[in-house]
């Protein structure tokens, strides 16, 4: 992909600002919605990245976050319900130049688009998938969706769901995916780190943002998002760094045998070197990590993990199709009949 900015009149790069990735459509969420905080660090993103604006695609499906390519200047396109994975595919195939981004929520994501997504996932192909996950489904005002919590009331679960909540982070790992991360709408900075590790990362990256819902699901991650909580409540992973949070980080998670456990820094017993230090490359923890998906109102809840959980190297599905194209082409070694007839042939008498 390219990243060189486009030239001026007089032929010097123009440097962009992240205005210039702004449309000139009128922005249409609610007011106070978490989307607009993702959109302003996207924007921001890109121009720092030094992105030309016609290189670059934002694919997305139906739902609230999926207004986004209306407010890009940029290619876009705003497909189907659940199949901007399907899309993204093909556009990436097409023009393997194109800095492709796909966005969806949670309900786009992993109801009708779960096969779709898990398939893009294990596939890797080079291209960025970014989930705002606000646990309700917004567009349709406010039925529960697929990672709304057990006993949700809603307009379509007056009683209170009865469906276990889809684990995103767990979802991406299951479905082998060489990128899984999570951030969050009201920690700008963070946010911009990893959408900065997504571009980097040469294959299929995974990218779960906590987004609030001021309407429908006001406060649904204010216990990880808000100033006085999420110290406790999160923990923010750095590669080759041990897990400490909480509050002056007198906290940390060490590793028990086999199961992670909280321990108290000040009491004595343990010390910054007896915790776990996190690995992006190793899938057993990561797989571990992404279990850490406690009710933080719970005793003993383990903190939720923010930042890169894992990655590995893997070739690109797209390379892989494209070098395997090229060997047939140069082998040249069966014709067309002989490859529809197979190896396996039978005769009638």
């Amino acid at each position: 992909m390219s990243t060189n900015p486009p030239a001026s009149g007089n032929g010097q790069p123009v440097v962009l600002k992240a205005k210039d990735f702004a449309s000139d459509q009128d922005v249409r969420w609610c007011p106070g919605c978490g989307d607009y905080s993702i959109l302003k660090q996207i924007q921001s993103v890109f121009a720092e990245l030094g992105l030309n604006k016609d290189d670059v695609a934002v694919i997305s499906g139906i739902g609230c976050s999926s207004r986004f390519p209306y407010y890009m200047e940029t290619y876009g396109m705003h497909s189907i319900h659940g199949r901007a994975p399907a899309f993204a595919s093909g556009l990436k195939l097409a023009n393997p130049e194109l800095d492709v981004w796909v966005i969806s929520g949670d309900g786009d994501g992993f109801s009708i688009g779960g096969n779709h997504l898990m398939h893009l996932l294990r596939r890797n192909f080079d291209l960025n998938i970014l989930i705002f996950n606000n646990q309700i489904y917004g567009l349709t005002k406010g039925q529960y969706s697929p990672t709304s919590e057990v006993n949700k009331r809603t307009k379509s679960t007056p009683m209170g769901s009865i469906d276990f909540p889809v684990n995103p982070s767990a979802f991406a790992m299951g479905s082998s995916a060489t990128f899984v991360a999570r951030s969050m709408d009201r920690d700008p900075k963070h946010l911009k780190q990893m959408l900065h590790r997504c571009h980097e990362h040469k294959g299929t990256s995974f990218l779960e943002i906590y987004q609030n819902c001021n309407i429908f699901n006001d406060g649904a991650f204010f216990a990880f998002t808000d100033k006085a909580t999420k110290l406790d409540t999160c923990v923010f992973l750095e590669h080759n760094q041990p897990m400490v949070f909480g509050k002056e980080s007198k906290k940390g998670i060490r590793i028990d045998g086999l199961r992670p456990e909280i321990v108290d820094l000040t009491a004595g017993k343990y010390t910054v070197d007896d915790l776990w230090i996190h690995d992006e490359h190793d899938i057993f923890k990561a797989s571990m990590l992404t279990r850490f998906f406690d009710d933080p109102k719970e005793t003993g809840a383990l903190p939720r993990p923010f930042g890169v959980i894992y990655q590995e190297d893997r070739p690109t599905y797209e390379s892989q199709l494209f070098m395997q194209i090229e060997e047939a082409s140069e082998s040249k070694s069966m014709d067309l009949d002989e490859m529809i007839a197979g190896t396996k042939t039978w005769h009638i008498q």
